[in-house]
This record gives structure tokens, C-alpha cells and sequence, in this order.
């Protein structure tokens, strides 16, 4: 286990890194914070060996409360520099290559709804709550939220989220299909390890290229998606469509065995 900023504990299971929020009471982040995340989401993207992240937070009441307030009281500014990945480490890091699971234990306000909205898949505990809640603050959700939300949600839904603070329910973000799964809070880091164990056992240069992709096409229309892909341009999927991996996958259906992934 290594401990970082001496807020963060970062574990690694065969392929999966698990990062814990770990700052009572409540895992907020300051800029320390920040950028201790950043490093261990840094590692992830570096390590050959590891093939998932998972983020979670310590204890069974916050997931993350977002923004360290009593750090903005000490004098850290709202337009603070958080370093490369933006707030929270992963708001703004936007070719991490490799898939992050919020394990959302408790309540995700804020910056900590941000962090789960920057991730790829979410569990959450049934007793998770979501919530932008910066406009009751006298702020913005300027790390994510205003950008991702809208992208998810109805526009009326997301504007009221957006606007009046409103805690979501982790049964009603299941709904809207903000949360993967909703589980016993016994249960969350269980269903993100089984989460994580199912991207491992795909191909890897398949993985990092399906993210790519969609990196490289959410906002785009279905005919210039196309010409994205087939542009040459995307090296993920370049590497991918010429790898031995993609050969052995079809050699492993028609003999009938588990592939033997390489990752080349």
C-alpha cells in the first residue's frame, strides 16, 4: 500500500489499482489533494501492468464532499491551480487511456459529483447521494458539471440539478443512467472489483481503443465519427486493428479456448 499526500491510499489487486480517498471527515479535496490523485491516475496511465482503476472513498458516510472549504477559508482560491488532471485529479484528465470506476460509498457533493461524473463506470451504495451544489455556495460547477451533466440528462432534469442543488438518489441516478449499479453498501467495492475483473479479462489494445473512440466522437455526428475513425489519426485503434492480440482473438473463438492476450 502506498499512502500519498497523506490523504490518498493507493493498493494494487493483479491489474486494478484502488485509490482511497482518505481525508476525514468528509474526503474533500484541497490542491494537495488534487494532485496526489493526479499522480496515482498518472500511474495507472504509465504502468503496462495495470489495466483499471477504481476510486472510492474511506469510511461509510462521503464519498467525496467535493471543494475543501476550509481550505478555500485558509486562502486557497477558487481558481486555484489543481495541476495537470484539473480538480480531483481526473476532471481534466482526458487521455488517461485506461478505465476508472467511482465506487461511490456514501455522498458525492459537489467536486465529488464531478469526480464520479469524470469516470467511466459507477457503483454505487444504496444509501449514495449525488449533488451539484456549488450554485448555493455562491459558485459554479466549472470542474465537469456544467459540461458533462447536460450531456447525460434530459436538459430540463440537468437544469434543475444544476441550478437548485438538488440531491439525487443513488435509485434515481440509476434511472437516469448516471450509476452502473446500485448495491448494498456492503457490496460496492465487491461489484467494482467484479466490474474491473471483466475489463481485464478483455484485450487490452481493445479497450484503450473503444476509449479513444469515444474520446474522440461523443460530441461528434454518426458520419463524422466515421471520418474520425478512418482518418489514421486515432493511434489506440491503429495499434489495435494490426496487433496480435486481434489475430488471437479469432484464433481463440474458432479453437474454442480462453484468448491469451499480449498486449501488442
Amino acid at each position: 500500500m502506498t499512502t500519498l499526500n497523506g490523504t490518498l491510499r493507493t493498493t494494487v489487486e493483479d491489474q486494478t489499482l484502488i485509490v482511497t480517498l482518505d481525508k476525514p471527515k468528509a474526503n474533500a479535496v484541497d490542491v494537495a489533494t488534487s494532485r496526489a490523485l493526479y499522480a496515482a491516475f498518472e500511474r495507472l496511465r504509465r504502468d503496462p501492468a495495470l489495466r483499471v482503476g477504481i476510486l472510492t472513498g474511506a469510511g461509510e458516510r462521503f464519498f467525496c464532499a467535493g471543494w475543501d472549504l476550509k481550505a478555500a477559508a485558509a486562502g486557497e482560491g477558487v481558481d486555484a491551480d489543481h495541476g495537470p488532471g484539473g480538480f480531483a485529479g481526473l476532471t481534466e484528465f482526458l487521455d488517461l487511456g485506461k478505465p476508472v470506476i467511482a465506487a461511490v460509498n456514501g455522498l458525492a457533493f459537489g467536486g465529488g459529483f464531478e469526480l464520479v461524473l469524470a469516470a467511466d463506470l459507477v457503483v454505487a451504495a444504496e444509501h449514495a447521494e449525488f449533488a451539484l451544489t456549488e450554485v448555493t455556495l455562491g459558485l459554479v460547477p466549472d470542474a465537469g458539471g456544467l459540461l458533462r451533466l447536460p450531456a447525460r440528462l434530459p436538459r430540463p432534469i440537468a437544469v434543475e440539478l444544476l441550478l437548485t442543488g438538488r440531491r439525487l438518489s443513488a435509485a434515481e441516478a440509476a434511472r437516469w443512467g448516471l450509476v452502473n449499479r446500485v448495491v448494498p453498501a456492503e457490496q460496492v467495492m465487491t461489484a467494482a472489483r467484479e466490474l474491473a475483473g471483466a475489463i481485464c479479462a478483455a484485450a487490452p489494445l481493445s479497450v484503450a481503443a473503444a476509449l479513444e473512440i469515444l474520446r474522440e466522437t461523443e460530441a461528434t455526428a454518426v458520419a463524422a465519427g466515421y471520418a474520425i475513425q478512418r482518418s489514421g489519426g486515432l493511434p489506440a485503434y491503429q495499434a489495435m486493428l494490426g496487433s496480435a492480440d486481434a489475430a488471437e482473438g479469432a484464433l481463440a473463438f474458432t479453437e474454442r479456448r480462453p484468448p491469451v492476450w499480449q498486449g501488442r
